[in-house]
């Protein structure tokens, strides 16, 4: 039985893993790159961001969802909005976490592990998302875990993979930074992390 309950744990965190999650945020900057150069104008560097976005699944988790007949389909009127801050903070089974389970909310916009929960952040161009990010701030975030690029003690939590992104290019970065300073923005004020003492 035991066993039984590490491989389910095991899975559940396997596909946190995958899906990727928060981006809220080491002195590395972005540099001048020219990413036109590699992307052509300005239309082809947020195609191309666009296309990062989509393939790396950065919506599965900051993108609000709602179930149809045919699963989980994102909520096109707020897409990359993050959890939303209208919606009750989810409940979990605290003895699973106890025990070292990892669980996701319906939508996969918030996860609760041994860390406490963890909201999916607005990734739009409003200002309660990244709208009045700079282009450093973002790739701080993406590459270092930095909560909104600042230089804070306390990093990302989970299910964020920053770790897979410390490699990424600085004009795929720049390229997926004008995409969604393109995106409508979406007034939505994503929640705090709250850490597991406080449940």
């Amino acid at each position: 039985m035991k066993q039984k309950k590490s491989k389910q744990i095991h899975v559940v965190f396997s596909a946190l893993a995958i899906m990727g999650y928060s981006v809220t945020s080491c002195t590395h900057t972005i540099g001048n790159i020219e990413a036109t150069k590699y992307y052509g104008n300005r239309d082809s560097l947020i195609a191309r961001g666009r296309y990062l976005v989509t393939i790396l699944g950065c919506g599965d988790c900051h993108s609000p969802k709602t179930m149809t007949p045919d699963g989980l389909v994102v909520d096109t009127q707020t897409m990359l909005s993050g959890f939303p801050s209208t919606r009750a903070i989810p409940e979990f089974q605290k003895a699973f976490i106890q025990e070292g389970g990892v669980v996701v909310n319906s939508d996969l916009t918030a996860a609760m592990g041994p860390w406490g929960i963890s909201f999916a952040a607005n990734l739009t161009s409003d200002t309660t998302g990244i709208g009045n990010w700079t282009e450093a701030q973002f790739g701080n975030g993406l590459k270092h875990a930095k909560i909104k690029g600042l230089e804070m003690p306390q990093p990302m939590m989970p299910a964020m993979p920053w770790n897979n992104w410390g490699g990424i290019q600085e004009a795929d970065v720049r390229a997926m930074f004008y995409y969604l300073q393109s995106t409508k923005p979406v007034n939505n004020t994503v929640p705090a992390r709250i850490p597991a003492v406080a449940r």
